[in-house]
This record gives structure tokens, C-alpha cells and sequence, in this order.
């Protein structure tokens, strides 16, 4: 059994190592199949609106395929629909289901919660739960695959994309994180960003060290590719000033002095929340810049947090800043959003009501709730970016995670209701 799995893992990394970047995922997936004996086998990668799978085939012109094209490439859209698909990626487990050509695998392809995609294949027998887990675990191993290859070409972002981006939203979309999730022994993190018809300059961040989690949340003032420019002067100072090692209040004024002297617009600013969470403590240093207020959810009550009050980033140059500090208890929830989700329509949703009903969901499926939940009350075109971070604070930053092909099965959502 560990040999039989050992040589699939080494054929897997040699059939990815000797293909192109480009066709590395479909060399896998090839090289898995026939180690599985597989009728069909085909790998489905995560939509960028995160409300559908896509997937990508290699068709060449003079041959058929639906969907959006780019010469040979084709992906097709899939919309969640509550069906196994989306079950597989929310509850994290592999679903089996009979058909009339075998049996169809739905296997999530994950890593440290992020749920990148999906491993789809047809069986010719009904697989036993060792056969279950090995496609769980060689699953995992191709999400390892798709991060290293991605990095070296353009295929799977075109993919994910289900509309064309504008130059103002890729320059937004640099400025996001590479993974939009991370699990840890003592957290759970995730993020989430529902852009507005006219870019809003809303952005989220977080990095992990030894002992602690920064992260932010940031607004900069007005729309389009001058909004996406004060952003980037603001998120490109935090960055630094952080990869420094600088408490938050040198972040804050360092990216102050950034935006003020450098900003593309007279009178641009950023508003900002930075965070950051000791993680041998619980304790959580917070600095409000003019934004929205963090709120905790603990116990089923949410409330705002008091912080000091400061100036957004770039507004004056000369000001002063100063920080909070809360210490965070196993089972609370931080929620840090934009002034998307309180504007406008939006201004109706009963926020305290809401974080209670998606109390037990995984960050990665409570961001997007929020996001529907805005989008339900604003219209599908928002005036405004709308931005949500999620931070569940678990403890036990000393143990080691308990997790299968990663992800920690305990913390994910439960399956939708039929």
C-alpha cells in the first residue's frame, strides 16, 4: 500500500517536472487516471467569482468545444447549484456517485484550506474507502502541482476569469494575496473581495510568521485605475514596512508619508484596518485609519471594537498614530470589512443577525455568504467594492494540525441541505 502510493506520488511529480507548466495539471491527471484505472479523468479549477468550477481542455480549432476560447483553449463555466460538485468543495470530502458509466469521484484539490479546484473522474468499479483515500490524498498532491505551475504562465488565471478584467481591476488584483484562504494550528483565515462595476480600490492582505499573523484590510479613495494607484502606493508601503519588521504604527505612518508625498491624485488617502495577532497569546493589536470599525463576534454577539481614532493613510502628512489591542478567546470571530458592506442598500442588512447564521461555516464559505448576502440586497453591479476579511481565532498555536489532504476536516462547512 505505502510503496503502491509512494510510486503514484513520484510519477505524478515526474509527469509534471517533464511537461510544460502549461500542460503539467493534464499530464498529472493522465498519469493519475491510468494508475486508477479511469474511464475519464479531468481536473476543475476554482472560478475567481468563487460561485462556479471551470474547466479547461485543450481543443484544437478544427474540433468542437463550448465556452470562452483563446485559440486552442477552451473553459467551460460550471455554476454551483448546490449539486456534489459544490457539496465536495464545501464539505472538504471526496463524493462518490453511480452513473451509467461507472462510478463519478468528486475529489477537492486543497491546500491549507484553499479550495483551488476539483479532480473529477469515472471509475469502472465503485471505489472502497482505501481507494477513496488514495485519490484524496493524490489529489492533494495536485494542488501542489497547480501552485508551482501557475506561477509560469497565464492559462489558469484566464481560466478563472469569468468576465475580462479592466486595467484597473488587474491592478487591483495584483495587490490581493496569492491564496485568499489559510488554515493554521491556531487560525483560520479568509478573505474575500466583490469588485464594483468601477474598481474601488478595495483591497485585503495577510502573511504569516513564526509566531504571529499580520494582516489588513484597506479602502482607497475613489474609482478606477487612479483608486487601483493609491492602493497600490498604500499596499506596497504596508508590505514593506512590514517585511521590516515595523510595529503597526510605523506601518501606518510609513504608508501615511507614502500616500501623502506619492499619491497619483491631490488629496488621495487610504482607509485601513491592520492587525496584527500573537499567536502564542490570542493577543490582537489593531489600528483603525479612518475605516469601517472591526467587529468580534463571540458567543453569538457581535459587537465593534472601541479603537483609537486616526486620520486615513495619505490624508495628512504630519499625523500621528496610534493602536488597540483585544485579547481574542478560542472561538471568536473577527470580521473586518469595507465601507461596501454598510453603504448605500447595504446599510440594510442586518449584520449581527447574519453572523449569526453562518456562525458554523468555514471562513472560505462565510466570506462569500456575506458577499451573496450584499449582492442580494445591492443588485448584481455594486456601487461600491465590497470587502470582507474573516479571522477565527482557534488557540493552540504549539500543536500540530490535524488535517486530511489538506484541509482540517473538523473545521469544515456542513453539507448543504437537500
Amino acid at each position: 500500500m505505502e510503496s503502491s502510493r509512494g510510486r503514484i506520488v513520484v510519477e505524478m511529480l515526474e509527469a509534471a517536472e517533464n511537461a510544460s507548466p502549461v500542460e503539467a495539471v493534464e499530464a498529472v491527471t493522465r498519469q493519475l487516471g491510468a494508475a486508477l484505472e479511469a474511464r475519464t479523468i479531468a481536473f476543475l479549477i476554482a472560478d475567481l467569482s468563487g460561485r462556479a468550477l471551470v474547466r479547461l481542455a485543450h481543443v484544437p480549432l478544427k474540433g468542437t468545444g463550448e465556452g470562452r476560447r483563446d485559440a486552442d483553449e477552451v473553459a467551460t463555466v460550471m455554476p454551483f447549484d448546490g449539486g456534489p460538485a459544490e457539496q465536495a468543495l464545501r464539505t472538504q470530502q471526496v463524493q462518490v456517485l453511480g452513473q451509467s458509466d461507472g462510478w463519478l469521484v468528486l475529489a477537492p484539490v486543497t491546500d491549507r484550506g484553499e479550495a483551488i479546484g476539483l479532480l473529477e473522474m469515472v471509475l469502472p468499479d465503485e471505489p472502497d474507502s482505501r481507494v477513496r483515500a488514495e485519490i484524496a490524498r493524490t489529489a492533494h498532491v495536485l494542488a501542489f502541482v497547480v501552485i508551482a505551475n501557475r506561477r509560469y504562465t497565464d492559462l489558469f488565471e484566464w481560466g478563472q476569469r469569468t468576465t475580462p478584467f479592466t486595467l484597473s481591476a488587474e491592478i487591483q488584483r495584483r495587490l490581493l494575496p496569492p491564496s485568499f484562504t489559510c488554515e493554521a494550528s491556531a487560525f483560520t483565515v479568509s478573505g474575500w473581495l466583490e469588485p464594483a462595476a468601477s474598481i474601488g480600490g478595495d483591497t485585503f492582505d495577510y502573511s504569516l510568521a513564526r509566531d504571529a499573523l499580520h494582516f489588513s484590510v484597506t479602502d482607497a479613495m475613489g474609482h478606477g485605475v487612479a483608486s487601483a494607484l493609491t492602493a497600490t502606493l498604500g499596499v506596497g508601503s504596508l508590505r514593506n514596512s512590514r517585511r521590516r519588521a515595523a510595529s503597526l504604527v510605523e506601518q501606518a505612518a510609513a504608508a501615511n508619508a507614502a500616500v501623502a508625498d506619492h499619491g497619483a491624485v491631490p488629496g488621495s488617502y487610504v482607509t485601513a484596518v491592520l492587525g496584527r495577532l500573537d499567536l502564542r497569546t490570542g493577543m490582537c493589536a489593531l489600528l483603525n485609519a479612518g475605516h469601517v470599525p472591526p467587529m468580534l463576534v463571540r458567543d453569538g454577539d457581535t459587537r465593534e471594537l472601541p479603537l483609537p481614532g486616526n486620520f486615513p493613510l495619505g490624508m495628512f502628512a504630519e499625523a500621528d498614530y496610534r493602536a488597540g489591542e483585544i485579547a481574542l478567546r478560542p472561538g471568536d470571530r473577527l470580521v473586518i470589512v469595507t465601507d461596501g458592506v454598510r453603504e448605500r442598500t447595504a446599510a440594510s442588512l442586518d449584520l449581527p443577525t447574519l453572523f449569526r447564521s453562518i456562525a458554523d461555516l468555514h471562513p472560505r464559505e462565510a466570506v462569500r455568504a456575506l458577499a451573496d448576502a450584499v449582492l442580494e440586497v445591492s443588485g448584481p453591479t455594486l456601487a461600491d467594492d465590497a470587502t470582507l476579511l474573516i479571522l477565527d481565532w482557534h488557540d493552540g498555536h504549539s500543536e500540530d494540525r490535524r488535517t486530511s489532504a489538506g484541509a482540517d476536516q473538523a473545521r469544515a462547512s456542513a453539507a448543504l441541505p437537500d
